[in-house]
């Protein structure tokens, strides 16, 4: 019987990702990788994909990745591979009042594939601030504003920054987030939220705006997932860039 991909899956190890200051960020990530066969196998394949990851296990970059597929590849004969990793990426942000240091997660994944379905997609995923513009209309004291994520993909024709990414994306919300706020800085993205309301509609607009007018980006897909204060459920709102061109 002919199976159509083989693979493992949630495989974790440390890795290093390079850091727009010049560094390199150690951080812990999630690998699975997948191979298309070309003629039904008996086979064991976890060997060709272990030792393919341990071959390339350091630095990760869109040339390792590449490195990578292309070992499974040879090694299985395969028609085709993909490696998707997962890993939390933090950035050193400074309170916008107080200047107070902290650390910022964000979730950060780099998928690609070669032969069958040949492609690289750096995924981020962003907690940003929104604050309803239709209750703040309606109310004479303060509106309801909730933590909401942003999903963006992107496919690029030269290399992008995974912070650059996240900092379009937070200059999309109606305030971005922070590990620790002191008082005057609570008060600041209070006030910055009230200011500058948004629905899901109109984050997913402005980050779909942005990816548009930024030179190197050739396709991307956005989603922003709102945790509604006031409601048990979610507001989403999703644009793909093939849909809008």
């Amino acid at each position: 019987m002919l199976i159509h991909s083989v693979g493992i899956k949630d495989i974790q190890t440390p890795v290093k990702v390079l850091e727009k200051g010049g560094g390199l960020q150690d951080t812990v990530a999630s690998i699975s990788i997948q191979a298309s066969m070309p003629t039904a196998s008996n086979r064991s394949c976890v060997d060709a994909f272990t030792s393919a990851l341990n071959g390339a296990l350091g630095e990760i970059s869109v040339a390792s990745f590449s490195k990578i597929l292309a070992d499974v590849q040879r090694r299985l004969q395969a028609r085709g591979a993909r490696l998707e990793m997962s890993f939390p990426f933090f950035i050193e942000k400074r309170a916008p009042v107080t200047r107070t240091r902290s650390l910022m997660e964000y979730g950060c994944t780099f998928s690609g594939g070669i032969g069958d379905d040949e492609d690289f997609i750096l995924s981020v995923r962003v907690p940003v601030t929104t604050l309803c513009p239709c209750s703040k209309e309606i109310s004479s004291d303060g509106a309801h504003n909730q933590r909401a994520e942003v999903d963006l993909r992107v496919k690029f024709s030269n290399f992008i920054w995974i912070e650059d990414l996240i900092v379009m994306v937070e200059q999309s919300a109606s305030c971005e987030l922070y590990a620790l706020l002191k008082r005057p800085d609570e008060k600041y993205v209070t006030e910055k939220a009230f200011h500058n309301p948004m629905f899901v509609e109109d984050v997913v607009r402005k980050v779909a705006l942005a990816a548009l007018a930024h030179p190197d980006i050739t396709w991307f897909a956005a989603g922003v997932e709102s945790f509604e204060s006031i409601h048990k459920h979610s507001a989403y709102a999703y644009v793909d860039s093939d849909e809008i061109r």
